[in-house]
Order: structure tokens, then sequence, then C-alpha cells
């Protein structure tokens, strides 16, 4: 085991809470998230398919999937990549928007 299995772990575990509203079933039990790393200081990246290419609740589920990733303790930036979804080009063109965008701190 690796130093950074912990945190892939954890990540795992929150994204096991992620249910397809279409299957009511888990996205990693489904097996949408594939090729996910993460390294020493806490960058994460991960392939998200959605289940079918034409999936209608694609966008919505990126975008929850991101942000639970974005929230498990010891993440510091995460780099998504959609495939295998006919709206992928945009899709990941939202995704890395997103990214761009500051984050608030709350006091």
């Amino acid at each position: 085991m690796n130093d950074t299995e912990p945190l892939r772990t954890a990540i795992l575990a929150r994204l096991a809470r992620v249910i397809d509203p279409e299957t009511g079933v888990d996205v990693v039990r489904m097996r949408l998230i594939e090729n996910l790393t993460a390294d020493e200081t806490g960058r994460v990246s991960y392939t998200f398919r959605p289940s079918s290419p034409l999936c209608p609740i694609a966008i919505p589920l990126a975008i929850e999937i991101r942000r639970v990733v974005a929230a498990t303790p010891g993440v510091t930036s995460q780099m998504m990549r959609v495939e295998g979804y006919v709206g992928s080009d945009e899709l990941n063109a939202l995704l890395q928007e997103l990214a761009d965008e500051p984050t608030v701190t709350r006091t």
C-alpha cells in the first residue's frame, strides 16, 4: 500500500454515497469512476464515464461527483475527465470553468 491509498479509499467511500437517481445505485458500484489516482500533495485525477452516451443526468451527476471529491479531507485539487458521453467536450469545458472559479472561504 502506498501513501496515497488512504486518500483514494476516503474518496471512494464518499463517492459511494453519490446515487444515480435513474438506477438507485451508487456511482462506485456502477463503475462510473475510472482511473482514480492521488498524489502525496492531494492532487486527484479520475475519469467519469456516464452510464450511457446519452445519459440525461450526466451534467448534474458530474457536478455532484466533483463537489464530493472536493469536500474530501486531503484533496487539494482535482482533474475530472468525462468520457463516453455525447456532450463530453462541453461538459469537460463546464467542469474546467467550475475549477477556475475562486474558492469562497467562510469565516
